[in-house]
């Protein structure tokens, strides 16, 4: 059962209201960890974890299942390249990505929520300016997937 924006917003605005420092929800296809404060920059573990509504990869043409797929913006909110300014890009094009690579974070209510490739390939392009306000549902990136 997929999260609607409405709901995101809920769950954000119920984090932002409680005293609890952490909170993690996981569903048939949803894994959603949020921990409050802490720097961005500096993870608690080695890899980033997708903190976020994961999102999905979608065929870029109808019925093309050899073209590239889309990595659309999970929800409405601030699409960054890197995990901190001045550190480098997640990914570029070229980069080779797997399903749960994680390729930028979307800012919501001063949360970042890493999005995962969710398709194995390679970035063909980037769609989105670092710091770009993006809509749910926006591309952010084109992969090309394996053969």
């Amino acid at each position: 059962m997929p999260l609607s924006d409405d709901d995101v917003r809920e769950i954000l605005r119920l984090i932002d209201e409680s005293d609890g420092d952490e909170l993690r929800v996981e569903m048939e296809g949803l894994s959603l960890y949020v921990r409050r404060g802490g720097d961005v920059g500096a993870p608690a573990r080695a890899e980033p974890e997708s903190a976020g509504v994961p999102t999905t990869a979608e065929s870029g043409e109808d019925g093309d299942e050899g073209g590239p797929h889309t990595v659309a913006s999970p929800m409405l909110g601030t699409f960054y390249r890197a995990q901190a300014p001045g550190a480098p890009p997640f990914v570029d094009v070229g980069a080779r990505v797997e399903p749960d690579t994680v390729v930028c974070l979307i800012e919501v209510m001063k949360m970042m929520n890493a999005v995962s490739a969710g398709v194995a390939g390679t970035i063909v392009e980037v769609c989105v300016e670092n710091a770009q306000l993006v809509e749910d549902g926006a591309p952010l990136f084109r992969v090309r997937p394996n053969q």
